[in-house]
C-alpha cells in the first residue's frame, strides 16, 4: 500500500513538472532558488548565525508549489475547469522567473547584512545555472575577519541624564570580545531607554542615543564603542517627571468631562457623581500616588489589575499637564487620570443546548443567567444560574427504552476581587490581587424508574496570576452532598448486582481540598509554538477523618450520620501549539489521570471517577461509552445502563487546523484514550489497568470543520473508530466510515 502510494505521489509530480514546461514562455526559466558558499580567510565561531542571516536576504523565493504553478497557468490560459480555479484560490502561485531577480540587488543586501554583522571589505561573486526551463543561483562569499570590541564608554557630560545612563552599564550585554552586531547595538538602546522610563524619564526616547565606533586605535580588526545623546534632542526628554496629581474617574462617561464632580481623597482624587466603586476598595489596584516618579511598569500593572476586575469595559491611562518643578528645570511634573468606563452592572443571558449520551438518552436544556457586576460597590461579581433540562432515552433496543431524564439546577457564584483573609497579605502579590471566590448550588436529578438524585456543592477559595503565564486556584473549602431517593426495586436490584456502581452512590458526603495550577502562553504573540499546562490535585475526606465516628475499625467513620468519602485525585492535561504555516497548525495534546481511594473509601464517588469519549475526547465515541480498559457490556448487562468510568485515565489527541474561506476553518485529526479501574470488578470484566493497557486504547479518527468568529467557535466534526477494545477477544484495526458519528460543539476540543 505504502509503495503504491509513493508511486503514484512520484507519477504525480511528473505529470506536472512536465505540463508546466508547456506553460513557460521561450524566453524565460523558472527560477528554482539560491545557495551560498562562504571562504573565509579564518575560521568564524558561530558561523551557523551568520549563515542563518544571510538566507533570510536571498530574494525573491522560488515557487513552493508546482501544483499552484500549473493552476496559475491554467486559469490565466482561460477555461480552467472547476478542480485548477478551486487548487488557484487556495494554492495559486504566480511563476517566478530567473528574470524577477536582481543578482546585484542581492550581492548589496549580503554585503550589507554582512556588514550589520561586523564582516567588512568583503566580496561576492555568482554563477548562474542554467537546465532546460528551470534556473539557480550560487553566490560564492568571500569573507573578511569580523571587528571586536575592545571598549565600551560613556562620552561624560555635565547633564544629569548621563549619570543614570552610567548606572544602566552593569546590565548591559555588550561586553569585551564581540563580535560588532548591528542588532545588539538597537537592543542595547532600547534596553537604556526602558531602565531610563522606569526612572522617569516620560518624554525620553531610544532613537536619541547614538553610537559611534573608533578603529583608529588598533592595527588589528578591533574598535573602541561610543554611546552619546544625539545633538538637540529636546530639553524635556532630559529630565524625569514625577506625578503631581492623581485622578481617578470610576464612572467616567463623555458627559461627564469638564463637569464639576464630587471628589473623595484616598491619597489619590477619585472623582464620581455618587458612589459608583467605593474609593478604599479602588485604591489598591492604582498603584499611582502623588510624588512618585514615572514608571511603565507601574502604568501597565495599573491597566492590567483594573481590567481584572470584570467591571470595568475601558480603563484608559492619561499624564497630561507636564510642566517643572518651580525654581528649578531637572524635574518635570505629570497630572494622571485614569478614566474607568463600566459595563453595564446588570445582565441577564440565556442558553439553549442540546445534549446527546451514548446510553441514548437525549433532550434539550435551557439555562438562564442573571449577572450584578458591582453588587456591594466594590466590584464584586455576583452570577446566578439556573438550568432545566430533559432527556429521553430513544433509539435504544435494550429493556431499558423509554427512560426518562429530569434535571434541575440552580448555582450561585460571588466573586470578590480582593483576598478575604483575617490577614493583609495583599503586597506579597504584586502582579495581581488575587480573586476571592464563593461558590454555592444544588441539583436534582430525576431518572424515571429508577432513582432520583439531589446534590449540593460549596467552595470557598482564591485565584491569582502569578505572571504572564501561571494561574493558581485555591480551595481550601470544597463540599459536596449527594442524596439518593425514590430508588425503585429495579434499581437496587442493579445496585446489588454491581457492587462497584453501589458503592460509589453510599458515599453521600466529600469534603477536601482541591488546587489547580496553570501555564499557558496561548494567546501570547511573541510565542510561535505556545505551550499549554495544567495540573489538577483533590484531596478529600481527611479532616474529617480525624473527626469522624465509628462504632468499630470495620466500620466506615460518619459525621452527623452521614457517611463520607476519603481520596486523592491527580490529573495533568499538556498541550503543543506547533505553527507550520500561515493560519495553520498542528496541535497535540496529552492527559493523564489517577484517582486513589482510601481509608474510609473503597472506590472513589462516581462524580470523581474519570470519563472518556464525546466532543471534547474522543470524538468517534460517544460521551463516557469508553471502557473501563476492554469491559464491553451486552444488552442485557447491567452495566449498560449507566455511564462507564473508571480511576485512570490516558488520553492522546493530535489535529491538523486549517483555513478554508473567511471565517470557516478545517481539520483533520485522531484521538486515543480510555479509563481504567485500580482493581478488578467482576461486573466489569477486563476494566482493570494492566501491563496490556495500549491494546486497550480507544483509537478514532475524523475531519471538522469550525466557524471561528473573533474567537467564538461553533463546531462541527465527524469521527469513526479505528480501534475498540473488547473483553476476551482480539480487537482489529480497521477504519469503518459507516460506524462515524458527528459531534457539535462550541469551542475548540483542546
Amino acid at each position: 500500500m505504502k509503495k503504491t502510494s509513493l508511486l503514484v505521489s512520484i507519477i504525480f509530480l511528473v505529470l506536472c513538472s512536465c505540463t508546466i514546461k508547456r506553460y513557460i514562455p521561450e524566453d524565460e526559466t523558472l527560477y528554482k532558488g539560491a545557495s551560498f558558499t562562504i571562504i573565509s580567510e579564518k575560521k568564524i565561531t558561530a558561523l551557523n548565525k551568520v549563515e542563518e542571516e544571510l538566507q533570510l536576504v536571498l530574494r525573491p523565493q522560488p515557487n513552493t508549489s508546482k501544483l499552484g504553478v500549473l493552476a496559475h497557468y491554467k486559469v490565466k490560459k482561460g477555461n480552467p475547469g472547476f478542480l485548477y480555479k478551486f487548487i488557484n484560490k487556495k494554492m495559486g502561485e504566480s511563476p517566478v522567473y530567473l528574470s524577477d531577480v536582481d543578482i546585484n540587488r542581492t550581492e548589496n543586501l549580503i554585503l550589507n547584512r554582512l556588514e550589520n554583522l561586523g564582516f567588512f571589505y568583503n566580496r561576492v561573486s555568482t554563477t548562474i545555472k542554467k537546465k532546460p526551463k528551470k534556473s539557480s543561483i550560487h553566490y560564492t562569499i568571500h569573507l573578511k575577519q569580523p571587528y571586536t570590541l575592545e571598549t565600551y564608554q560613556l562620552h561624560t557630560d555635565t547633564l544629569s541624564i548621563y549619570k543614570d545612563i552610567k548606572k544602566t552599564f552593569d546590565n548591559s550585554s555588550i561586553k569585551k570580545g564581540q563580535r560588532f552586531d548591528l542588532t545588539r547595538l538597537k537592543i542595547e538602546r532600547e534596553r537604556i531607554d526602558a531602565s531610563l522610563k522606569s526612572k522617569g524619564y516620560y518624554n525620553f526616547n531610544a532613537d536619541f542615543l547614538i553610537f559611534e565606533l573608533d578603529t583608529n586605535q588598533y592595527k588589528k580588526k578591533r574598535y573602541d564603542l561610543y554611546l552619546r545623546l544625539k545633538n538637540n534632542v529636546p530639553k524635556k526628554a532630559l529630565i524625569p517627571y514625577a506625578l503631581e496629581t492623581v485622578n481617578v474617574y470610576p464612572n467616567y462617561t463623555l458627559k461627564q468631562h469638564d463637569k464639576k464632580i464630587d471628589t473623595t481623597i484616598v491619597g489619590v482624587n477619585f472623582i464620581q457623581d455618587s458612589v459608583v466603586f467605593k474609593p478604599t476598595k479602588l485604591r489598591p489596584f492604582i498603584l499611582f500616588k502623588k510624588g512618585q516618579f514615572y514608571d511603565p511598569k507601574k502604568f501597565r500593572a495599573t491597566n492590567r489589575r483594573l481590567s481584572s476586575i470584570g467591571t470595568y469595559k475601558f480603563v484608559n491611562v492619561q499624564f497630561d499637564n507636564e510642566k517643572t518643578v518651580s525654581n528649578t528645570d531637572t524635574i518635570g511634573l505629570l497630572t494622571t487620570n485614569v478614566y474607568l468606563s463600566p459595563l453595564h452592572k446588570r445582565a441577564l443571558s440565556a442558553e439553549l443546548q442540546g445534549n446527546t449520551k451514548s446510553n441514548g438518552f437525549t433532550g434539550p436544556a435551557l439555562a438562564l443567567s442573571y449577572t450584578n457586576r458591582n453588587l456591594f460597590k466594590g466590584g464584586e461579581t455576583l452570577r446566578i444560574t439556573g438550568k432545566l433540562g430533559y432527556e429521553a432515552q430513544v433509539g435504544s433496543d435494550n429493556s431499558d427504552a423509554g427512560l426518562s431524564s429530569t434535571q434541575l439546577g440552580l448555582t450561585t457564584d460571588l466573586v470578590f476581587p480582593r483576598l478575604l483573609l483575617p490577614i493583609k497579605i495583599s503586597k506579597q502579590f504584586k502582579y495581581a490581587i488575587p480573586k476571592t471566590k464563593i461558590s454555592a448550588g444544588v441539583a436534582y436529578l430525576n431518572r424515571s424508574k429508577l432513582y432520583s438524585l439531589t446534590s449540593f456543592n460549596a467552595s470557598f477559595g482564591y485565584g491569582w496570576n502569578a505572571n504572564d503565564y501561571v494561574y493558581h486556584t485555591l480551595n481550601p473549602i470544597s463540599i459536596s452532598f449527594i442524596r439518593l431517593s425514590n430508588s425503585t426495586p429495579e434499581f437496587e436490584t442493579i445496585l446489588e448486582e454491581n457492587p462497584f456502581l453501589k458503592n460509589s452512590f453510599e458515599q453521600q458526603l466529600i469534603s477536601g481540598l482541591t488546587y489547580n495550577f496553570t501555564y499557558s502562553e496561548l494567546g501570547h504573540p511573541s510565542k510561535i509554538n505556545p505551550f499549554f499546562f495544567s495540573s489538577n490535585i483533590d484531596f478529600a475526606g481527611n479532616t474529617l477523618h480525624l473527626l469522624g465516628n465509628s462504632s468499630d475499625t470495620k466500620t466506615k467513620k460518619t459525621i452527623l450520620g452521614v457517611e463520607f468519602a476519603q481520596y486523592v485525585k491527580v490529573d495533568t492535561d499538556a498541550r503543543l501549539n506547533l505553527r507550520i504555516g500561515k493560519q495553520q497548525s498542528l496541535v497535540t495534546r496529552l492527559y493523564s489521570g489517577i484517582g486513589v481511594a482510601y481509608g474510609n473509601s473503597d472506590i472513589l464517588p462516581f462524580s470523581k471517577q474519570f470519563f472518556a469519549g464525546g466532543p471534547y475526547s474522543i470524538r468517534a465515541f460517544r460521551t463516557r461509552s469508553i471502557g473501563p480498559g476492554a469491559y464491553t457490556p451486552q444488552a442485557t448487562d447491567t452495566g449498560a445502563f449507566f455511564d462507564r468510568s473508571g480511576d485512570i485515565k490516558l488520553e492522546g489527541n493530535v489535529e491538523y487546523r486549517f483555513p478554508l474561506y473567511s471565517y470557516l476553518r478545517g481539520a483533520m485529526f485522531i484521538d486515543a484514550g480510555n479509563v481504567w479501574l485500580l482493581d478488578e470488578n467482576k461486573a466489569l470484566l477486563g476494566g482493570k489497568f494492566s501491563s496490556n493497557f495500549l491494546n486497550e486504547l480507544a483509537i478514532g479518527a475524523g475531519v471538522g470543520i469550525r466557524v471561528d468568529i473573533q474567537s467564538f467557535v461553533i463546531r462541527l466534526d465527524w469521527a469513526a473508530p479505528i480501534h475498540k477494545p473488547v473483553f476476551n477477544q482480539t480487537s482489529k484495526y480497521n477504519f469503518n466510515p459507516k460506524k462515524g458519528i458527528f459531534n457539535f460543539a462550541i469551542g475548540y476540543p483542546f
